[in-house]
Formats: structure tokens, sequence, C-alpha cells
């Protein structure tokens, strides 16, 4: 290869993941913050939009000078986009913390079994992928409803008297989340375990380091990147979750998920809707940063 070819290669490398993230993340989130600045109105679309590209510079510089912000103040103003946001942000919270807890003993589990078995445990790991996530929703509302087959079951064995009232409430979301994210946390946590050198614990226990200390002093710290990975792919699409909170959770669960398809779909208010999906990608922001941060910090003390 000639040097200018590989200098045309490695500036492609470069591009093409700008360019995908410019037509897919950028474009699109600029199309949704030019309808937040929008006033509603009873059309098709449902808004006005606060300039057009046919207007010319003039134009546009006319009405850039005369934006609104009244959208986003009206969700500082209204209680509910703050309690949406609020009760989303302790539900992530949450349930990425019981995602963690679970997902953790499994990836560890699977990083200490022999080579030959790693296959299989993996394959079981990403096997409900195969299924459709709304149909393995619907299967939690089989198992979670009052004549359910948990209920059955707790009822068959004596454990309760009554029937547990489970479905339509957070605990159900929580269980929806978990389940259906625990795969984005076992992975990253997995492949951090079984890259560590195995070593290093035998030097701690050989220093006279007790399993437990070891693992805390040793393990976990090497694993705390999969860690991170895996809580950030959990806490980002938990944060806007519709189907799970809709299906299981039903009307008293407060999700921002909830509230933006109800503003789209019943209200069919564009601007405000827009508005509170910006806000909801500036707060998903935060994390991603975060992690990008420690990650760079990860690799350097590698180095």
């Amino acid at each position: 290869m000639t040097k200018l070819g590989s200098a045309i290669f490695r500036r492609l490398v470069i591009i093409i993941p700008y360019a995908w993230l410019l037509f897919f993340f950028l474009v699109p989130f600029a199309i949704v913050f030019r309808i937040s600045l929008s006033t509603t109105a009873v059309a098709q679309p449902p808004y006005v939009p606060v300039f057009s590209l046919s207007d010319g510079l003039a134009g546009i510089w006319a009405s850039l000078q005369q934006l609104s912000f009244d959208n986003f103040i009206w969700l500082t103003e209204d209680a509910l986009y703050m309690n949406a946001y609020l009760s989303s942000l302790r539900i992530a919270i949450i349930s990425t913390f019981l995602t963690l807890l679970i997902a953790y003993p499994i990836a560890y589990g699977m990083a200490q079994a022999p080579r030959t078995w790693r296959p299989t445990l993996l394959m079981l790991v990403i096997l409900p992928f195969w299924t459709s996530f709304l149909i393995r929703v619907y299967a939690w509302i089989a198992i979670l409803k009052p004549e359910g087959l948990l209920n059955q079951f707790l009822l068959a064995t004596g454990v309760i008297s009554e029937p547990l009232i489970i479905l339509n409430t957070n605990t159900a979301v929580y269980i929806g989340i978990v389940y259906s994210y625990l795969p984005f946390m076992v992975l990253p946590i997995y492949s951090a375990l079984e890259k560590m050198d195995h070593s290093l614990i035998e030097a701690a226990q050989d220093l006279g380091c007790p399993p437990t200390t070891a693992f805390w002093k040793v393990t976990f710290p090497l694993s705390l990147a999969g860690v991170v990975a895996g809580c950030m792919l959990v806490f980002i699409p938990a944060v806007g979750e519709f189907v799970i909170p809709d299906l299981l959770g039903g009307s008293q669960t407060l999700m921002i998920g909830k509230t933006l398809w109800t503003e789209f779909n019943a209200n069919r208010d564009w601007p405000v809707s827009a508005a509170v999906a910006t806000v909801l990608l500036l707060i998903l922001v935060v994390p991603i940063v975060f992690f990008q941060n420690i990650q760079a910090k990860t690799e350097e003390q590698g180095r």
C-alpha cells in the first residue's frame, strides 16, 4: 500500500464513525430540538416550524432572533414532568443496582468455569435474545398476575394464603427491567473477568490474603471497567423505558418514557414532547461522559 493510500485509509477510519454519528445522532437531535422550539398547531404535522430553509438566510436569522424556550420553561412549571424524570432516574438506579447484584456472581461463575463450558454458558446468557422482547414481557404478565404461575405455585406450596399483588406495581417493573437487561450487565463483566490475570489472585493468597479480601482488593478493581460498562448499558435504556412500565407497571407507574408517548400520541403536543426528549437526552449524556472518563483513566493506568 502506497503512502497516499495509507493516508486515505487512516482518514476514512476516522471519518466513517463521525459521519455515522452526524447522520444518525446529531441530525435527528437537531430536528427534535427544532421541533421543541416550535408552537403547537392543529395541522399535519401538529406544530408550526420555528424556521424553514426555504426562508433563506435572512429569514432564518430573523426567526433565530425570536426563538422562544417556552416549552422548556413549561417543563419546569408542571410538576408532572419533574416527577416523571425523578421517578425514572430512581427506578433506573435501583434496577441497575439489582441487575449488578445478580449479574456479577453469574459472570464470575462463568469466568471461573472450565474453558470447555464457557461457550455453552455464554450461549445460555444470550439465549433470551432469540425471543422477541415484547413476547418475553407478556410472559411476565402471565407469571406475575394474581392468578398467574407464581401465585399458583406459592399457594400450592403453602408459602402464602392469598395471591400477591405484584403486577401493576413498581416491583413488577424492577423484575421486568432486571430480567430484560441482565445479559447487558453479564457480558461486559464476564469479558473483564475472563481477561484477568489469575496469577495475581494466587500471589495475593501466597502473601496471606484471605479469599474474600483478595476478591475485593484484586478481582473487583480489575473488573471495574466491565462493571461500569454494564451499569451504563442497563441504566441508559432503563431511564427511557416505555414497554416494561406500560405493560407491567400499569397506570400508577410514572416514567418519562410513558409521559413522552402520551404527549406525542394522545395529546399530540409535539413541541412539548420534543422538549421532554431533548432534556432526557441531555440527562443521559452525563453518564455517558462519566463512563468515557472512567474508561480513559483505566486505559492510562493500564499503560
